[in-house]
């Protein structure tokens, strides 16, 4: 697969503490398989990082998508491999189940992969703001993740889930600036002190939501910001829509 193909559909091996660990066993070592490595040590120097970055990865059982890209490309080995064991360990053609998946509907990016355990989850441009509000954008597909389907199972509609990055610093520490959130669209029904995407006029905020009498009640977990009050009557009411439920999040260290 083309290195600008690589890098066009970006993954993620999600793992729970509580789920099986084999997935994890079994692409950590397809990583030390593809690049002859004999040890963590040696897979650190393959990828250019400290033993310690490595250690933190098994600890975590997370492997940070960059690393399957990278070893990819440098090796000349397929992702799909890497990640599924899936195909033939060398990239000697341009094809592969994740190739063309940018031309495709957003409905399908959200299909199961044809892998069995991974539905893929597409990531988009808009930005949900988590200081002062943005515009959302547009929901053009920048990439892609593959989480583990009984994960997804779990957390909600893995079909109506989409990923987006933050901006600001409202929600610290739970959330910081550049975070990734995953959210699921289908659960827009509130519920007090949870975290939801929220739209207003044509701002995005993810915030904690409360409901009072005629009121919304969007809450920031930073204590330098107010309550926002959102009057549920009146024009402003038709203009605030609750765009889905925070389910999960990430943040991404520098190696």
């Amino acid at each position: 697969m083309p290195t600008e193909n690589v890098k066009k559909v970006a993954n993620s091996v999600a793992n729970t503490p509580d789920e099986n660990a084999t997935d994890f066993v079994g692409v950590y070592g397809r990583l030390k398989d593809a690049t002859g490595a004999k040890t963590d040590t040696d897979l650190a120097h393959a990828l250019g990082l400290r033993q310690s970055s490595v250690s933190s990865a098994k600890s975590k059982k997370e492997l940070p998508p960059a690393w399957i890209f990278e070893i990819a490309k440098r090796f000349n080995v397929s992702s799909d491999w890497i990640l599924f064991g899936s195909g033939e360990m060398n990239r000697d053609s341009d094809v592969t189940s994740l190739q063309n998946l940018g031309s495709e509907t957003r409905t399908s990016h959200k299909e199961p992969l044809d892998e069995p355990g991974f539905t893929l989850i597409p990531k988009v441009k808009a930005r949900l703001n988590a200081g002062t509000g943005s515009l959302e954008t547009s929901a053009e597909t920048i990439g892609h993740y593959a989480f583990k389907t009984q994960f997804l199972k779990r957390k909600g509609n893995s079909t109506r889930m989409v990923l987006m990055d933050i901006h600001g610093d409202s929600m610290e520490p739970v959330l910081e600036d550049q975070d990734t959130v995953l959210i699921d669209e289908s659960q827009n029904e509130i519920l007090s002190g949870c975290m939801f995407a929220v739209g207003v006029d044509n701002e995005v905020f993810v915030k904690y939501v409360d409901r009072e009498p005629g009121m919304l009640i969007l809450r920031s977990r930073n204590e330098r910001y107010k309550p926002i009050e959102v009057p549920m009557s009146g024009d402003l009411a038709d203009t605030v829509r609750i765009i889905g439920r925070v389910v999960w999040s990430c943040r991404e260290y520098g190696g």
